[in-house]
């Protein structure tokens, strides 16, 4: 399951990037992708429909993204709300101090080597709630062998006097198998 968690918050590291809206990414030939160094890799344009809105939601998104990959989890920890509850695989985070002092250590030293390729993002703001769900592939490179999983993501914000702050995100994933509309 922790394995899972890892896979799963990947695609988080992709909300960093801009991408062209409502493009279709094209497929990745993983043959040539063996041994190579998947953090370095261009990321294709993603299908975009995010509410003029939720903008500055996203941002957040991609600011906390940018600094867990990076492995600033302060940076990551100010885009939390205290009370973040974070549902991943059956298993419960209650708070921004418990996901920085456990997953969030791991969850950046995964994303260091993962390359993940953002395929679907849609966003939407009401007053001072927003929410931004991804879909992505994360792909990685482990024993020498590739390994693709297909994870979704969706992220709750409320716009606090400090700024949109993250108060819920659930993950989900699953390897890639043949056939998979993705």
């Amino acid at each position: 399951m922790k394995t899972l968690h890892l896979i799963i918050v990947g695609l988080l590291a992709v909300s960093s990037v801009s991408f062209a809206q409502n493009k279709t990414p094209a497929p990745m030939d993983h043959s040539k992708m063996q041994g190579m160094d998947h953090s370095k890799m261009a990321v294709k344009p993603a299908t975009l429909n995010i509410a003029p809105a939720a903008k500055d939601a996203v941002a957040t998104v991609d600011r906390f993204s940018k600094a867990l990959s990076s492995g600033q989890l302060n940076k990551a920890g100010a885009e939390l709300d205290a009370k973040v509850l974070i549902f991943e695989t059956g298993y419960v985070e209650r708070s921004a101090a418990e996901y920085l002092g456990g997953h969030a250590k791991g969850d950046a030293a995964y994303l260091k080597g993962a390359h993940v390729q953002m395929l679907n993002r849609t966003a939407q703001a009401s007053g001072d709630m927003a929410w931004v769900g991804s879909e992505s592939e994360i792909h990685t490179t482990k024993d020498g062998k590739m390994s693709t999983s297909v994870s979704t993501e969706t992220m709750v914000l409320k716009r606090t006097d400090k700024g949109w702050k993250i108060t819920h995100i659930h993950w989900s994933s699953h390897p890639k198998k043949a056939g998979d509309s993705h």
